[in-house]
């Protein structure tokens, strides 16, 4: 090894100050870490050798000043980063944190990534170094590692911007939070809301939303219909009539309006976030009607316990259909709920630790949660039971599934042996079999115990908190969460404060309220998420009014066909994994971040030009389906335009509402000479340029 591929990097980290809040708010504004080199040049960091350190491995050695807060103790909560000449990044492993009450917090990280070893020549030469916390990061430091290779100069998008929130007198003050908050516990951001919210701040805000009415605009009453679509309901005889009752459009209508135009907004995006979970498709399920139901129970469950989730989704026919139980026998178990209720909606494939990183042996391999044994025994408990179609049935009418009412029970094709389940310690692992099942009524009562014996033994595995939770911040926040935020909300999950596990509202109310999650401005570079096409459409529909195509009218919501060409529609998974899976990883780079499976080159092609369509022209469907489209209303950025012939107040505008005031300097001179580019008397058209330009740029696509 070369002689420098060894060696320790030293550093001071040192923090702003925090603003103080009243109990109702958290603090926004977590100080951006602030990282100062020791030798005279301020961006270099200084080498020393230290012998006593594995020779084998290269670290490096930060001091961090005291953070004074919460989760300034906690090594999850922080990330330490290497850039390189190349664009290549690697997070490295924090080997050891220790506060130390006269120095702050030394940590040493080892320069690895989470592939293994990285020694000479992948690091060799000068790189930056920088730290990662709540969000936010610090400066960039050079380092040089090894001999060879040439110098690296620090690009400008890694210079944090050194900001502080403007004071406002009332409410909740810092406007660019406001406005992240909306993004994620809404559907987007109004300048009602934003009005409201400043007023009344966001503790109160959610605690209207968890009582909040809804839906706003009611659901589609659709009928159910016979499986094989009648002569006078046809696609080709009578498309509307099989428009509405044989495909998603309907409800995928209504999920639009409802998004644009509802009240209980915190309620309608949670449903959203949990339908991208516990997954239902429009490709198997084929009727609008069973699918609106299968929304309802998500929507009335959204705000309860995660026990009556599982439950309640396990009974359900649009899931039962979906994955087989209701075709499950004890003569024919099939395993398709047996073996996803595990992997995707509760517990995932290997165990957890409560930060949400994966449990590992001896040989550093996953533990596997559970095996094929173990999804065999669940399919047996879950036998039995299928459509509703008898008269005790609300819903029930002759010759056509009832996909309304929770399944029943067939006692008869109950599996009535033994079942084990999964084993943790506290677990009930085992369900006997059934000593007296002679009479269907004792079968019925030994197979519905036997069902809540199972939905128990899975909601209390350890891993539900860490997973469900991680889910959830991924769905509402941030693709990519620091383990000490996962942690923090599993915490919650796992206990609300009054002993209750699962509580939905505490989860929500944790993930939204979390430091990670709050701040004016997030400046790390691997912090938020790509904003996937739903909400792409719902956030731009929320802050510039939709409209119909013409103006005239409000829009009905007829987007499915922009959805479909952007990888999105809506209600119409490709898989039970959703339209994209929770792990994915971005190709060439170790950063988690699902949406990012739906932007290859033609899909972000498809999003440019739809942007423009939409912006510039409304978006206008097929003449021959009787929708009337959609299109923005810009008449406070045309105002704007016209008030101000510099260009610069409507560039503030899109600045405070798109970009919650985080444009950078290159993007508001490109944008001026844009806007500029366009005559003054056509300020209509300078609006709409200045927010295609806007909403096409990669600070607007990912939401942060």
């Amino acid at each position: 090894m070369h002689k420098f591929a060894f060696l320790i990097f030293a550093a001071v980290l040192f923090v702003l100050p925090m603003h103080v809040l009243g109990e109702d708010d958290p603090d926004p504004n977590s100080p951006s870490p602030l990282l100062f080199g020791w030798e005279s040049v301020e961006t270099r960091a200084r080498r020393i050798r230290e012998p006593s350190v594995d020779p084998a491995r290269p670290y490096a050695r930060l001091r961090l000043g005291d953070l004074g807060d919460g989760d300034g103790a906690d090594p999850k909560a922080f990330g330490v980063f290497l850039f390189q000449k190349s664009g290549r990044t690697f997070q490295l492993p924090i080997e050891n944190f220790a506060p130390n009450q006269k120095t702050g917090i030394e940590m040493t990280v080892r320069i690895a990534d989470s592939t293994g070893y990285y020694g000479e020549p992948a690091f060799d030469g000068e790189s930056l170094i920088y730290v990662t916390w709540r969000g936010t990061m610090s400066n960039v430091l050079k380092i040089r590692l090894g001999k060879s290779g040439g110098s690296i100069e620090i690009p400008a998008g890694l210079r944090p911007a050194a900001t502080s929130p403007a004071p406002e007198v009332v409410g909740y003050r810092w406007s660019g939070d406001r406005i992240r908050f909306l993004e994620q516990a809404a559907f987007g951001p109004t300048a009602q809301l934003d009005n409201r919210l400043r007023r009344i701040g966001i503790r109160t805000w959610l605690a209207e939303q968890f009582e909040a009415p809804y839906p706003t605009i009611p659901y589609p009453d659709i009928p159910m219909m016979p499986t094989t679509p009648p002569s006078t309901c046809m696609q080709t005889t009578a498309p509307a009539c099989y428009r509405e009752r044989y495909s998603m459009q309907p409800l995928q209508q209504w999920l639009f309006k409802e998004a644009y135009y509802g009240d209980a907004q915190l309620r309608h995006r949670v449903a959203w976030a949990l339908s991208q979970i516990l997954v239902t498709s429009g490709v198997s399920i084929r009727q609008s009607s069973h699918m609106i139901a299968y929304h309802k129970l998500l929507a009335d469950k959204a705000f309860g316990n995660y026990r009556d989730i599982l439950y309640n989704v396990t009974l359900n026919p649009t899931m039962g259909d979906y994955l087989d139980m209701v075709r499950s026998t004890k003569l024919n178990p099939n395993e398709n709920y047996g073996r996803e209720i595990l992997q995707l909606f509760s517990i995932g494939l290997f165990m957890l630790n409560q930060d949400g990183t994966i449990r590992r042996d001896s040989s550093n391999d996953p533990i596997p949660t559970y095996d094929q044994t173990t999804v065999n025994n669940f399919s047996k408990v879950f036998t039995g039971w299928t459509f509703c179609n008898t008269t005790v049935c609300p819903n029930a009418t002759p010759g056509i599934q009832n996909f309304k009412d929770p399944m029943l029970l067939v006692p008869d094709n109950h599996d009535l042996g033994v079942k084990t389940l999964l084993d943790y310690p506290g677990a009930t692992v085992q369900i006997p079999e059934c000593a007296d099942c002679a009479t269907p009524e004792a079968t019925s009562n030994y197979a519905y115990a036997s069902l809540n014996a199972a939905i128990d033994n899975i909601f209390n595995h350890p891993n539900v908190g860490p997973y469900v939770g991680r889910l959830m911040i991924q769905q509402l926040v941030t693709s990519d969460p620091s383990p000490a935020y996962v942690e923090r909300v599993a915490g919650v999950f796992n206990n609300n404060g009054q002993n209750v596990r699962g509580d939905m509202r505490a989860v929500i109310r944790a993930i939204l309220l979390d430091p990670e999650a709050r701040g004016d401005v997030k400046t790390a570079p691997r912090y938020g998420k790509l904003r996937e096409p739903v909400q792409l459409m719902t956030n731009l529909g929320r802050n510039f009014p939709a409209r119909s195509w013409d103006g005239e009218s409000l829009t009905d919501g007829g987007l499915s066909d922009p959805m479909k060409k952007l990888g999105q529609n809506p209600f119409n998974s490709p898989t039970v994994f959703n339209y994209y899976p929770p792990d994915f990883i971005v190709p060439g780079t170790s950063l988690n971040a699902p949406e990012f499976a739906l932007l290859n080159t033609s899909l972000a092609t498809n999003r440019t030009n739809f942007l423009y369509v939409l912006i510039f022209d409304g978006y206008t469907p097929n003449a021959t389906d009787s929708l009337r489209g959609t299109s923005l209303d810009l008449t406070e950025a045309i105002g704007a335009a016209a008030a101000d012939p510099t260009g610069n107040r409507l560039v503030e505008l899109l600045n405070f509402r798109m970009l919650h005031g985080t444009m950078s300097a290159e993007h508001r001179s490109s944008l001026l000479t844009a806007i500029l580019a366009v005559p003054e008397t056509s300020p209509t058209l300078r609006a709409k340029q200045a927010v295609y330009l806007v909403a096409a740029s990669s600070q607007f696509q990912i939401q942060r």
